[in-house]
């Protein structure tokens, strides 16, 4: 029973099951059937299902036979009406058809006419369009056409903006045609081409200044002489209004703007010609010369092209080799000034021109740089001088190579350029200076020694007198009273002396000048220098005439006198350097005038060697002497060679009259002990064994000679009898 229930519930379930399968297959979507159908094969109830499906589809065929059944009258009725509008539509399709034909027949000319409409449409536009691309082009091709006139007639920094504008605003409308491709291919090489041809014409610049920067460097140095003169008159006349006309700026921009694009400066090589001004005419300015547009122009292309870099270096890199070229002398500068003059007129006129460029760029060269210039041409050009100075032996050479040196350092002073190691170098050249002063005037003192007569200066004239006191400050009232023709008591070589004294002070004066030293300075060069020729040069040529074998005893006196009296002229030389220098002797530190040393130095070795002259004389007579020392003859007189050896000394002590009085006295004494010295010599000699009565009587006469001479008073001033104590030992002996 249970069993039979159990088979009942699942009969019902499988039913349902078909029921809802059934459902599915008519809602479903075929393509989605597939999993329905394989769950109904999946079962066992397969045959059942088909049985249910079967009698579905028999269920939905009756009610489509009767829904068919239900509408076939009016199926029947839409085809016969179908039938009627057929015939009616064949009807109007045939006129249709013969409208038509006739609407192709009349319409063909209309079709023909649209046609060629049509064409004159479409030619129009393209017309249209090509003068649209072509007007867009057509600013292409004239900047292109711009370029290249540019180029060719070497605007180069105008063809590089040209160039720019044709990149950036024209080429990228119309980029897509083949000649803009052309076009953009070419501009690498265009800025290449400007950057190759600006670069030669810097090269060209360059070599240009560097064959005229003597040019540019004399023009500027004549500036700065123009300014000192006109300073030196402005400083002697400081009430007068100066009418100078105003100096130019030194850094006044030229002419020619920075990116000119006139084709006379696009072309100019750097320098402009410039005829040789007047002497009363205002000299150009040094820049003024010079054409700089080649280098800002090159210096603005390659920065709008980015290169400036490569610019600055290459720049800088070719200066500097003409730095060092400028700054080598030529071997035989030092034989004349127009090697000094030429070689610092180069140098002048390198540094006005990087000076200027320093001053009207950014950045090509900056201080830096020129101070590291100006350090290398100073050490060299020092060297230089050095070397070369020290082969001049002309101290006007040396003089006029100072001058230039001077007008050189203040040059380049204006310009900003330290110049004290110049004035540092220029006292070093001082003291070469002063040797070769020292060199020349050992010639003239050397000539006016031999030259001299060495005699009193006879004076026949008022006019003589007063021409001789003029060049030597000689006072002597007695002199004075005395009636023409009278005499000085020096020679000739006095006022000569005294006068290139003081032409030697001019001399290292002159040197001094423009040497921003001040006058304590100046004082103490002279004086230096000064001390240097009366105690070096003076002194040996004076020596030197004094030590010279044939000088005479008349001579040595002069010299004395002369010497006397050039001491004596010591303190006028002390005023003379007074009043060049505003300085006065009591200042501190003044070097005094060793004048008068010299001299007495000179007057001591004139008296030393009028001694050994005497006592040379005094033998020279007592060679004579021819003593018989056994003869039996008693004598009556002085031997001869005595009597002309007093005579000598009378005649010679009568020139000592103008000599210091403790001078004649020293003489005379040291020729009386000389002769009783001499004369006891021989009477002692070895070979004079024994004497005769006749031999001692000849020689007392003798002794009595010389006793007679001594208190006769050959030279005034001594007391009683004591040049006869010169012979109190021979007077014993005999």
């Amino acid at each position: 029973m249970e069993r039979g229930k159990m088979a009942e519930a699942e009969s019902l379930e499988t039913a349902a099951e078909h029921e809802r399968i059934l459902r599915e297959i008519e809602s479903t979507d075929t393509a989605c059937i597939g999993p329905t159908l394989r769950s109904v094969y999946d079962g066992e109830e397969h045959g059942r299902f088909m049985e249910k499906l079967e009698t579905r589809i028999r269920n939905h065929d009756r009610e489509i036979e009767k829904m068919c059944n239900f509408h076939y009258q009016g199926f029947v009725d839409s085809i016969t009406e179908l039938l009627k509008v057929r015939g009616e539509a064949q009807k109007l399709k045939n006129q249709v058809t013969d409208t038509n034909r006739k609407l192709q027949h009349e319409g063909k000319e209309l079709v023909i006419a649209m046609e060629e409409l049509k064409q004159c449409r479409l030619q129009q536009r393209n017309i249209s369009a090509t003068v649209d691309k072509l007007m867009l082009c057509l600013p292409v091709l004239e900047m292109y056409s711009k370029l290249r006139d540019q180029m060719k007639t070497k605007r180069h920094y105008p063809a590089l903006k040209t160039l720019e504008h044709l990149e950036h605003t024209y080429l990228p409308q119309v980029s897509h045609y083949r000649f803009c491709k052309v076009m953009v291919d070419n501009i690498p090489k265009l800025r290449e081409e400007i950057k190759d041809v600006s670069m030669s014409d810097l090269k060209d610049f360059l070599e240009s200044i560097r064959k005229h920067s003597d040019k540019i460097g004399e023009t500027a140095m004549k500036q700065a002489q123009q300014q000192r003169n006109l300073d030196n008159i402005i400083l002697q006349q400081p009430r007068i209004g100066s009418k100078r006309k105003p100096k130019k700026d030194a850094y006044t921009i030229f002419d020619t703007e920075i990116g000119s694009t006139s084709p006379k400066s696009e072309q100019d090589s750097g320098i402009l010609d410039v005829e040789d001004e007047e002497d009363d005419e205002e000299v150009p300015g040094a820049q003024d010369l010079v054409d700089f547009s080649p280098v800002y122009r090159c210096l603005h292309i390659y920065s709008v092209l980015g290169a400036r870099e490569t610019f600055e270096n290459y720049y800088r890199k070719q200066r500097r080799k003409q730095a060092r070229l400028v700054l080598q002398p030529p071997s035989n500068m030092h034989e004349t000034l127009d090697g000094y003059r030429k070689y610092f007129n180069q140098i002048v006129g390198f540094f006005v021109v990087e000076d200027h460029i320093l001053h009207t760029t950014q950045g090509l060269v900056n201080r830096a740089y020129i101070d590291e210039l100006w350090e290398m041409a100073l050490s060299k050009t020092i060297a230089a001088l050095r070397t070369h100075s020290s082969y001049c032996s002309d101290p006007n050479l040396v003089l006029d190579l100072k001058n230039l040196i001077v007008l050189f350092a203040d040059t380049l002073q204006v310009y900003g350029f330290p110049v004290n190691q110049l004035f540092d170098m220029l006292l070093e050249i001082r003291d070469q200076y002063s040797e070769t002063l020292l060199k020349k005037w050992s010639g003239i003192f050397r000539n006016i020694l031999d030259s001299d007569n060495y005699s009193p200066i006879p004076v026949t004239s008022e006019e003589i007198y007063k021409k001789v006191v003029g060049q030597f400050p000689f006072q002597d009232t007695e002199l004075e009273k005395q009636p023409f023709p009278k005499k000085f008591p020096f020679s000739e070589f006095v006022p000569k002396v005294y006068n290139q004294i003081k032409e030697f002070i001019y001399a290292c004066l002159k040197f001094s000048e423009d040497l921003h030293l001040s006058s304590t300075e100046v004082d103490d060069m002279i004086r230096k220098s000064t001390n240097l020729l009366l105690t070096r040069t003076l002194s040996s040529s004076l020596q030197n005439v004094i030590k010279r074998k044939n000088i005479g005893l008349t001579e040595l006196v002069q010299i004395i006198i002369n010497t006397t009296h050039l001491e004596k002229s010591c303190k006028y030389l002390e005023e003379f350097i007074t009043n060049i220098t505003n300085v006065l002797p009591e200042t501190v530190h003044t070097t005094k005038l060793y004048g008068t040393t010299t001299f007495k130095d000179a007057r001591h070795a004139a008296e030393e060697e009028i001694y050994t002259n005497l006592n040379q004389k005094i033998d020279q007579f007592l060679q004579l002497a021819d003593y018989d020392w056994m003869t039996g003859d008693l004598g009556n007189k002085a031997s001869d060679y005595l009597v002309d050896l007093i005579a000598f000394l009378r005649s010679t002590f009568a020139v000592f009259t103008h000599l210091p009085g403790k001078v004649a006295q020293t003489a005379c004494m040291s020729a009386c002990k000389h002769l009783a010295t001499s004369l006891m010599q021989l009477l002692l000699e070895a070979e004079v064994r024994q004497l005769t009565l006749g031999a001692l009587q000849q020689f007392n006469l003798d002794v009595r000679e010389c006793e007679q001479f001594a208190r006769s008073g050959p030279v005034p001033g001594f007391q009683e009898d004591t040049l006869q104590l010169a012979f109190i030992d021979l007077r014993q002996s005999t």
